[in-house]
């Protein structure tokens, strides 16, 4: 499954575009203009899962680092800093990486 199989390949173009400045991104309003909030929860299930390269039921911050690359491949990496803010809204059990369920509140709280 790919990210265009739940998300408007238009609307992730613009969400992506939307943040080409380095310390830039924004999640909740990256998270919208893509769409997933309007998504059921087990549509942000499998986006969660398909950015989970590693298959480990988590996204960990190196992966983090690299989740606009899920949305778009041609997309920037985070920045440390970015990334760091963005495991800091989702890791709400402090373990140090997001997992499906961590993910579904975040994007719901978007």
């Amino acid at each position: 499954m790919s990210m265009t199989d739940l998300l408007h390949a238009e609307d992730i173009k613009k969400a992506v575009g939307a943040f080409t400045a380095v310390d830039s991104f924004d999640h909740k309003r990256f998270f919208q203009m893509v769409g997933l909030k309007k998504k059921s929860p087990e549509d942000v299930k499998k986006v969660f899962h398909i950015l989970d390269k590693d298959k480990s039921g988590f996204i960990e911050e190196e992966e983090l680092g690299f989740i606009l690359k899920g949305f778009s491949p041609d997309a920037r990496d985070l920045s440390v800093k970015e990334t760091k803010m963005l495991l800091a809204a989702g890791d709400k059990d402090g373990d140090g990486k997001i997992g499906a369920d961590e993910f579904s509140t975040l994007v719901a709280e978007s």
